[in-house]
């Protein structure tokens, strides 16, 4: 750690500009140098790399940032280190995006949060050699970490910057990279860009993302990932990020179990342990057929907020779908909802309707109070209410007394959180 108010490396000020722009020539060529090395050494992350767009941003950036589409780079500072710690660089700005450490930030201190979640990052990157950690800022590393999650390594250190005073962040030096988040807007800013005289990309402007241009570019993100886990092999695909890939492929728990004995206390039934149906989307377990005397009446509702992708709106419409292909009788009503209720629709087992089909529709805040307006103006009065969501409301979790409801909680963030009523059960996502 270097002392404090100092810096391992500092800019030239009196660089001329015809100088700073023959060196980010000079710079972009060994970035797409060291891109080509992580291609051949550690195909994952070369693959990543490739989708990154190079931009030069030397007015706002002292390091190196990213935003899952734009690699941000400070031409003397890359320019000050070897190929080797470029490479290192880069793959953890991919890191960063792989484990979405922006987005699950929160209310968290930035500069605490960015030292914690630096530690797993370079951790992996070292422990796997790939490039070489940088000698010009604080590289913060420590195997105690080791399967540590990004929020348990914050923990750690803001309760040793609790016992010590503010003194300890002022000792902490320069970072390795700044964090680019959601500025929680939603008009898109005009981020500067723009080409240099030989054609290479600039960012004259620190970018501005909304959430919702963030909620896509999260999905992007997983998409890449798991389509240069496919192209690299498991054999060059780091332990960590092959188990977040077979998490967001798999299913955690075996849903339709689980919401069928939820459901099973709504109907009258009878069980057969008959082979069921398989049409549609199905997994491999086999449950036990069940002849009813009456269909099922449900009510599902799908939170699109900001916080939610379309990976986890998948998760919630397969699910949805599962619980169809195990009646024979059905009716079931769904809709979306961020502060609002959309689209809804309903679907019956002799319907024609096909929820593939359905367009999810939010991208804002959350209200989980819209849901229960939205039934007691429709007099709408479920046996079951089922709300697949990630857990973060604005402020009520909606009438606890109105009807039997189940909380089906997608959430990579904190394991702790339950309604305060019906019943919760948690859907959790791989953190690193």
């Amino acid at each position: 750690m270097s002392v404090a108010g100092t810096k391992l490396w500092e800019p030239d000020l009196n660089i001329t500009p015809e100088a700073l722009e023959e060196m980010r020539v000079e710079v972009y060529d060994r970035i797409i140098i060291a891109r080509v090395g992580l291609l051949l050494r550690h195909p994952f992350f070369g693959n990543m790399a490739t989708r990154l767009r190079i931009l030069a941003a030397d007015d706002w950036l002292p390091t190196a940032a990213v935003d899952g589409r734009n690699l941000y780079y400070n031409t003397q500072f890359f320019n000050a280190m070897s190929n080797k710690e470029i490479e290192f660089v880069i793959a953890h700005e991919i890191l960063h995006c792989v484990f979405g450490h922006m987005d699950r930030r929160e209310d968290r201190n930035p500069l605490i949060w960015n030292i914690a979640v630096d530690y797993l990052v370079n951790n992996l990157l070292v422990r796997d050699r790939i490039g070489e950690k940088p000698k010009l800022v604080d590289c913060y590393q420590d195997f105690k970490y080791e399967g540590w999650s990004g929020e348990q390594v914050y923990d750690d250190i803001y309760e040793t910057a609790k016992q010590n005073g503010k003194d300890y962040l002022e000792q902490l030096g320069e970072l390795l990279d700044e964090h680019l988040e959601a500025d929680g807007s939603d008009q898109p800013g005009d981020n500067g860009e723009g080409k240099d005289s030989n054609g290479n990309g600039t960012s004259k402007k620190k970018p501005k993302m909304t959430k919702a241009e963030a909620k896509q570019i999260k999905d992007e993100i997983k998409e890449g990932m798991m389509q240069a886990a496919q192209a690299a092999g498991a054999g060059n695909t780091p332990g960590e990020v092959q188990r977040m890939i077979k998490e967001l492929t798999e299913p955690k728990m075996n849903w339709r179990e689980i919401i069928s004995q939820q459901i099973q206390s709504t109907v009258k039934n009878d069980f057969t342990f008959m082979k069921p149906s398989r049409k549609g989307w199905h997994t491999s377990a086999v449950l036990p057929g069940q002849n009813f005397d009456d269909s099922i009446e449900l009510c599902v509702s799908i939170d699109m907020s900001g916080s939610i992708g379309n990976s986890q709106a998948t998760d919630f419409l397969s699910e949805v779908q599962g619980i169809m292909d195990q009646y024979k009788d059905y009716k079931i009503t769904v809709w979306c909802f961020d502060t609002k209720v959309y689209n809804e629709q309903e679907f019956t087992a002799d319907g024609g309707e096909d929820l593939r089909d359905y367009e999810v529709m939010g991208g804002g805040g959350t209200d989980f109070d819209v849901n229960w307006q939205y039934m007691k103006d429709r007099d709408i009065v479920p046996k079951k209410f089922i709300m697949f969501t990630d857990g973060y409301t604005w402020d009520s979790w909606g009438d606890a007394e109105y009807c039997d409801t189940l909380f089906l909680l997608h959430s990579h963030h904190d394991k702790k959180i339950e309604a305060p009523f019906g019943t919760t059960l948690h859907y959790e996502e791989m953190s690193a």
